[in-house]
């Protein structure tokens, strides 16, 4: 019998791979793309500006309208004029106050205050510092300026934290305040003056309301955390003994969160003391001024001696309230060395009152505007050659180039490259956003104005992120460079923005590069303290289980600080993205030009204040767009850990 032969299965093939097009190939493609839509389109719908575009005259024909009606309408004499009385009548209350107890009470009760808030250590520094602005000689201007400072701070706690409270305690309440809260912060400071003007005539009341814009934000934001803070044990504790919401909010939440509030309280006075020079453009009395008339007359000295004045009065309120802030109570010794010493203090100073002189000495002043000034005409016939060349190598190397590029491209293209950029990076709701925002910027017919100020704010940012990350990886290496740069950085936050435009102005003359280096020394302090913070809070554990896998220094840099590091980075380019659009704003005055420009021009020319009201809220549209991308690149996961997951 044959047998049957023996049939052998084929061999199963295994199924063949698809392959993947590399990471690279789509944004590649993309930009192959832009550029040819570019290339064939330039020129056309570039949307150039109009300074006589209907909208301007219909905002013009709106504030004519407010001005005819300001004394007949109900709004404006049982609301507005109240508001206006009510905040005028408050700053004159501080400000009298502040200048009845005299140059000696003054400084006696500053030190005082220090001493109760944080021991002789912190009594000494408010001592030294408040009779360091008299020795500067600039007393008078100095009590306006705080006055100002008191006046808007004490109405926005009034208001912020108790609005903290309840978003804290109400995540209804926190999902509507948030969003006013980002457009308050991202909102240039220029932007909102006119509206204020407009509604509450130039003066101390507006002054301070545009203030209290600027300054409650933090209080809000840092009381609505603090209560969210508080462990949701001790509250279900307090309650099922009885306690009402009132008394659990009042023995429970606001005891455990008054430390961080406190925070919130020193916050608020950094951001208001921020704010006060900039308002001596709709005539604020103080500090503002004498910087408003050294810019115009291209005065260094006379520009940053009232900003050291400013910092000065800065650090006594910062070391203040953080000191209250940490303080821990003790017992009742302390507390009466603490009460005895401010007692002692105040007492002292409020005594020499009536004994010494009204205004602060003569013969204790120091002059150093001639000095300074010395110094900086020495580095202009000095360093001409090297500032010459850093300002021409930007100007025709990057601003031209990149101005040219986005005002010649039709605003379409514009548009659909920054929805597909911020589409990739950050997702469809923030690249939404930011197309909406460009459409904005066009519908207001401010479109070419709003490329050249993102151009200036592309290139001032390019160049912050990249010097504040150098800056904040070295630091976070080698303590003794972090122990010597936090001075500088601290000086650089303080010093009103204003000081920086002139210092600027004699190395690199009038002009956008000028606007940059202010932009740069202003925001590349927070990128640096930023990423510094981000490097050192990557977790010990990791670092060593690198170390003994033999990574090198500059393996353990890119390869596991930066990447783990990744959210505070993000923070850091949109920290300084955002506070580099709020300085470019600024440098306007000094020959920056663009949307800048035409804030300032609506602040000081009539027939200009449509067309300045339009570009305030083109800024603020333009701060939206870029918050929301850096903002939402920072909410997606990284890369590195969509592929391990």
């Amino acid at each position: 019998m044959v047998s049957a032969p023996v049939q052998v299965a084929p061999p199963v093939q295994a199924p063949a791979r698809v392959r993947r097009l590399p990471r690279w190939a789509g944004p590649v493609a993309g930009v192959v793309a832009v550029v040819a839509l570019y290339i064939a389109f330039r020129g056309k719908a570039v949307l150039p500006h109009d300074d006589d575009a209907a909208l301007f005259h219909w905002l013009n024909d709106a504030r004519d309208w407010v001005d005819a009606n300001r004394n007949s309408s109900p709004i404006f004499l049982y609301v507005v004029n109240y508001v206006r009385l009510g905040v005028s009548e408050i700053y004159t209350a501080i400000q009298a106050a502040l200048v009845a107890l005299g140059w000696p009470g003054l400084i006696g009760l500053a030190a005082g205050l220090g001493w109760l808030a944080g021991g002789w250590r912190i009594g000494l520094v408010s001592l030294a510092g408040f009779a360091g602005v008299g020795v500067l000689g600039f007393w008078e201007a100095s009590v306006d300026t705080l006055a100002l400072t008191l006046a808007a701070v004490v109405l926005s706690l009034l208001f912020g934290i108790p609005l903290g409270i309840w978003a804290g305690r109400s995540p209804r309440v926190r999902r509507i305040v948030t969003p006013v809260l980002d457009v308050m912060q991202i909102m240039p400071t220029f932007s909102y003056l006119s509206p204020i003007v407009l509604l509450f005539l130039i003066g101390p009341a507006s002054a301070t309301i545009a203030t209290m814009i600027y300054a409650m934000p933090p209080a809000i934001r840092i009381t609505a955390l603090a209560i969210q803070r508080v462990p949701g044990v001790v509250v279900e504790a307090s309650e099922s003994l009885g306690a009402t919401r009132w008394q659990t909010l009042r023995k429970v939440r606001l005891p455990l969160a008054l430390n961080t509030i406190m925070l919130g309280v020193n916050q608020t006075i950094a951001a208001a003391l921020s704010m006060v020079p900039l308002v001596a453009l709709i005539a604020a009395p103080g500090l503002g001024v004498d910087l408003l008339r050294a810019l115009a007359r291209v005065n260094v000295g006379a520009a940053l001696v009232p900003g050291v004045a400013i910092v000065l009065i800065a650090i006594v309120l910062d070391r203040m309230t953080r000191s209250a802030a940490q303080r821990r109570e003790g017992g009742t010794r302390a507390r009466i060395v603490r009460w005895g010493g401010f007692a002692v203090l105040t007492g002292a100073g409020l005594a020499l009152t009536p004994v010494l002189a009204q205004e602060f000495p003569e013969q204790w002043q120091v002059q150093i505007i001639r000095p300074i000034n010395d110094v900086v005409s020495w580095i202009e016939a000095n360093w001409y050659t090297f500032t010459g060349f850093l300002n021409d190598t930007v100007a025709y190397g990057l601003l031209n180039p990149l101005q040219d590029v986005l005002t010649s491209a039709p605003w379409w293209l514009v548009t659909l490259s920054v929805l597909a950029f911020a589409w990739r990076v950050s997702g469809p709701g923030p690249a939404v956003v930011a197309a909406a925002c460009l459409g904005g910027v066009a519908a207001l017919g401010l479109w070419q104005h709003g490329m050249e100020t993102l151009t200036i704010v592309l290139v001032a940012s390019v160049i912050t992120i990249a010097v504040g990350l150098l800056l904040g990886v070295a630091a976070a290496r080698w303590r003794w460079f972090a122990a010597g740069l936090r001075p500088l950085l601290d000086a650089a936050q303080t010093m009103p923005s204003f000081s920086y435009l002139l210092p600027a102005v004699a190395l690199f003359g009038n002009g956008r590069f000028t606007a940059i280096m202010a932009s740069f020394i202003y925001a590349v302090p927070v990128v640096a303290r930023l990423v510094e913070d981000g490097l050192r809070t990557v977790p010990a554990t990791v670092m060593e289980a690198a170390k003994s896998a033999g990574s090198t220094n500059r393996q353990l840099l890119w390869k596991v600080q930066l990447p783990m590091a990744r959210g505070s980075l993000l923070l850091a380019a949109n920290q300084g993205i955002v506070m580099t659009l709020a300085m470019v704003v600024i440098g306007a005055l000094v020959g920056a030009g663009a949307l800048g420009y035409d804030v300032v021009a609506g602040i000081a020319q009539q027939e200009d204040y449509g067309k300045g009201l339009a570009a305030g809220v083109a800024l603020v549209l333009l701060g939206v767009m870029l918050d929301r991308i850096t903002q939402g690149a920072n909410g997606r996961r990284s890369p590195h850990k969509k592929r391990n997951s």
